[in-house]
């Protein structure tokens, strides 16, 4: 079983079009130990996998140039070599239960609503890349 306390070794590619959500989300990783790439965009995520290898994509839906979930299929369109089944977490305003559904069904692992506990999402990136074996210093 794997019980990670740190995210040392651990790259995480987190798109969200909002700077504030960026910077926090950079700051909390970082802090953590991972090697953070953030975007504002769908296009700069794409143009991002282009010099990065994340092992964990973290988006939010709402995004300005295309959505989340088209983001996701573009990346699920990538060779494995690059980064084309990364694990995904949704991070998103989107909070009903068929927004949920949506998420899960067009390939993300995991949905988080927000305004999110930092504990939470922490421990959902932790127990993710504990699932996919995902290769970490911290174990």
């Amino acid at each position: 079983m794997c019980h990670m306390q740190k995210l040392d070794g651990l790259r995480l590619l987190v798109v969200d079009d909002d700077p504030d959500a960026r910077e926090l989300l950079t700051i909390l990783f970082s802090g953590d130990g991972a090697e953070i790439i953030a975007a504002a965009s769908a296009l700069e995520a794409l143009e991002a996998l282009s010099c990065f290898q994340p092992d964990m994509l973290i988006s939010d839906i709402s995004l300005p140039d295309e959505d989340g979930y088209s983001l996701l299929r573009r990346v699920r369109k990538l060779d494995a070599s690059q980064g084309g089944q990364i694990p995904a977490i949704a991070l998103t305003a989107h909070a009903l239960e068929e927004d949920r559904t949506r998420a899960l069904s067009a390939g993300f692992d995991r949905h988080l609503s927000k305004p999110f506990d930092l504990d939470e999402l922490t421990s959902v990136v932790k127990s993710l890349a504990c699932q996919t074996e995902v290769s970490l210093t911290g174990d």
